[in-house]
């Protein structure tokens, strides 16, 4: 654990979340007037969810789900079926 005062985190601060992105530091302090004020640490990576498939199995698609393709075309473009 690196403990940094304001200034120089300020002035470094990309460098700072850098190293910790990267590893080389888990965590750093920083300090205002030499009391720790704040703590620089990697965020938790986010769950990742699996979206594609989630209904797969849940309903049959009908052989005629395009049948009323130019019905449903002529509804969006305004016009009376």
């Amino acid at each position: 654990m690196t403990t940094i005062n304001m200034f120089e985190a300020k002035s470094n601060l990309s460098r700072l979340v850098d190293d910790i992105e990267q590893g080389r530091e888990r965590e750093i302090i920083i300090a205002r007037n030499g009391k720790p004020a704040a703590r620089l640490v990697a965020m938790e990576p986010a769950p990742t969810v699996l979206r594609i498939g989630v209904a797969k199995g849940m309903f049959v698609v009908p052989d005629s789900i395009d049948a009323h393709n130019a019905t449903i075309a002529q509804l969006f473009e305004g016009q009376a079926p």
